[in-house]
C-alpha cells in the first residue's frame, strides 16, 4: 500500500507548522521564511485538503491595510488554485510583548480591549474564508507567582471575552464555532485551563455553550501525563470534540511538537482506532514542528511523515477490529457487559437491593478470582501495531 493521502483524508496543517524556521529559546533560525502561498501549494502537492491559519501568520503585524489585502488576496488565490480549503482559523495572543501578561485576561485592561479587537478582526476574516472553526489558544493567559494573577477574576475576564467574541459570532451570522485548545505550562508556568476536563467544565458556565468545544493536542495532554486517547474520547462523549491537534510527544516535558506517530506509537495507535471507530468527521489537523535540523526538503518529508503515519495507523487499526481472534478476546474481556447498562430496561433500584444474588449471595471470592485477559489482548494490539498479524 501507498498510503498516499488524498483530500478525502481531511488532513490539514497550520501556516506555523511547515512555516516554523526552527528558532527557539536557545537558537536562531536555521530556515527561511515560507512564503504562504507556497506553503498551500506544497501542502496541496502532497495530498493535505485544508491549511489553517493564525492572523499573523498570515498578515504581519503592523501591516497597513494595503499590505493586509495583498497578503490576502495571495493566499487567497492560493486556495482557489489548489483547491484546498479553510477549515479552522486563529489569533496570535502570544507573539507580541504587548501579551507578556495574557491578552483576555492580562491585568492591564487597555490589553484586554486590543486583543478583542485583533479576534474580532481575525474572526472576520476567518467567516470570509469559509472556517467553520476557530480556536482559541491562551498561551499567556496565566502566572508564575500566585500574587500575580487573582484567578478567579482572569477566568471571569476569559468568559467575558468568550461571551462577547460568540455574541459577536451570532450577530453576524457566521457559521462558526469555537475550540478551547487547553496546555498546562510554556510558555506561561502555569496557564488557565491547563487541560480538557478543565476546558470542559469552564464551557458550561458560558452563556452560549453550545457554540464552544475543545481543540485538544496530542503533546498538551501529554505534557500534564495525561491520556490524550482518554480526553479524546470524554470531549467526544461530551459532543465537544470541534477540532484537535495530532503531533508526537514523549512524555512529561517542553512541547516538543514531533511529526505524528514519533513518540509515543502505542498511544497514536489507540487514537486513530477511537478517531475512526467514534465517527469523527472533523480535520485530522498536524500540529508539530518540522525539527531545526532540517531543510525545506526535510519540512515536507516532516509534513508527508505525519500523513503516512496516520493512514499506516488507520489500517493497522482496521486490522485489529477485523481480526476474529481479537473479537474474541474483547468477549473474553467482557467488553460486551461494559456496554450494557447496569440496571437493565424495567429493572430499578429498589429491585436491585431486594436482589440477594446481586450481593447477599453474591459470591466475591469467585468474581475476585476471574481473569479479565487484557495481557493477551493487549498483546493482539501490539501484534498489529507491529505488523505481525493480519
Amino acid at each position: 500500500m501507498s498510503y498516499q493521502p488524498t483530500p478525502e483524508d481531511k488532513f490539514s496543517f497550520g501556516l506555523w507548522t511547515v512555516g516554523w524556521q526552527g528558532r527557539d529559546p536557545f537558537g536562531d533560525a536555521t530556515r527561511p521564511a515560507l512564503d504562504p502561498a507556497e506553503s498551500v501549494r506544497r501542502l496541496a502537492a502532497l495530498g493535505a485538503y485544508g491549511v489553517t491559519f493564525h492572523d499573523d501568520d498570515l498578515i504581519p503585524f503592523a501591516a497597513s491595510e494595503s499590505e493586509r489585502e495583498a497578503h490576502v488576496k495571495r493566499f487567497r488565490q492560493a486556495l482557489d488554485a489548489t483547491g484546498l480549503i479553510v477549515p479552522m482559523a486563529t489569533t496570535n495572543l502570544f507573539t507580541h510583548p504587548l501579551f507578556k501578561d495574557g491578552a483576555f485576561t492580562a491585568n492591564d485592561r487597555d490589553v484586554r480591549r486590543y486583543a478583542l479587537r485583533k479576534t474580532i478582526r481575525n474572526i472576520d476574516l476567518a467567516a470570509e474564508l469559509g472556517a467553520r472553526t476557530y480556536v482559541a489558544w491562551g498561551g499567556r493567559e496565566g502566572a508564575e507567582s500566585g500574587a500575580a494573577k487573582d484567578v478567579r477574576a482572569a477566568l471571569d475576564r476569559m468568559k467575558e471575552a468568550f461571551d462577547l467574541l460568540a455574541s459577536y459570532v451570532v450577530e453576524q451570522g457566521y457559521d462558526l464555532r469555537f475550540a478551547i485548545e487547553p496546555k498546562p505550562n510554556e510558555p506561561r508556568g502555569d496557564i488557565l485551563l491547563p487541560t480538557v476536563g478543565h476546558a470542559l467544565a469552564f464551557i458550561e458556565r458560558l452563556e452560549r455553550p453550545e457554540l464552544f468545544g475543545v481543540n485538544p493536542e496530542v503533546g498538551h495532554e501529554q505534557m500534564a501525563g495525561l491520556n490524550f486517547t482518554h480526553g479524546i474520547a470524554q470531549a467526544i462523549w461530551s459532543g465537544k470534540l470541534f477540532h484537535l491537534d495530532l503531533n508526537g510527544q514523549t512524555g512529561i516535558k517542553y512541547d516538543q511538537d514531533l511529526r505524528f506517530g514519533a513518540g509515543d506509537l502505542r498511544s497514536a495507535f489507540w487514537l486513530v482506532d477511537l478517531l475512526e471507530t467514534a465517527g469523527y468527521e472533523g480535520p485530522r489537523h498536524f500540529d508539530f514542528k518540522p525539527p531545526r535540523t532540517e531543510d525545506l526538503d526535510g519540512v515536507w518529508a516532516s509534513a508527508t511523515g505525519c500523513m503516512r503515519n496516520y493512514l499506516i495507523l488507520k489500517e493497522r487499526a482496521a486490522a485489529f477490529r477485523a481480526d476474529p481472534a481479537v473479537r474474541e478476546a474483547l468477549l473474553a474481556s467482557r467488553l460486551d457487559q461494559l456496554a450494557q447498562p447496569t440496571l437493565g430496561e424495567g429493572e430499578t433500584l429498589a429491585g436491585l437491593l431486594a436482589e440477594r444474588a446481586v450481593y447477599e449471595d453474591f459470591d466475591v471470592d469467585a468474581a475476585a478470582g476471574r481473569g479479565m485477559g487484557f495481557e493477551h489482548l493487549d498483546q493482539l494490539a501490539m501484534d498489529h501495531l507491529l505488523g505481525v498479524r493480519g
